[in-house]
């Protein structure tokens, strides 16, 4: 099936241009060029064999090798072989979960430092938040 641009950049994007099987850095440029660096293809999570769709929820990029290799299997199953649950996130998915664990660490540390006081709840909030943002938003 051909893709428009904008199809393709969606797909790529979904992931941040990393692999949704073992999470390689993919060349945007590489799109359809098998011996390219960080090349890719489309893969479809649900295969179609398997009464998959061509909607863009079951469109994911993948470089070739993990594409071929997976054939008419399950995502799922493909990246539990490199150790992963779930498709790499978006930059705005990440963005969210970064947003996410900073106010979680604020709110710990205000807790935290709650027990010294008034400015130790300010302090342990900043702390917090800093901590939270710099948790790795990639679950594994």
């Amino acid at each position: 099936m051909a893709f428009s641009d904008e199809e393709l950049g969606r797909i790529y994007e979904r992931t941040a241009g990393r692999c949704h099987v073992c999470r390689k850095k993919l060349a945007w440029k590489s799109y359809g060029l098998p011996r390219a660096r960080g090349a890719w293809e489309v893969d479809h999570s649900k295969a179609r064999a398997r009464g998959g769709t061509n909607r863009l929820n079951n469109l994911y990029a993948a470089c070739v090798g993990c594409n071929r290799r997976k054939g008419s299997g399950m995502a799922r199953a493909a990246r539990a072989q490199h150790g992963y649950r779930s498709a790499p996130l978006s930059r705005e998915g990440q963005g969210r979960r970064r947003r996410k664990n900073m106010i979680g660490g604020a709110l710990a540390g205000a807790g935290l430092g709650s027990l010294a006081g008034p400015g130790g709840a300010a302090v342990g909030a900043l702390l917090g938040a800093v901590i939270g943002g710099e948790v790795d938003p990639e679950p594994e």
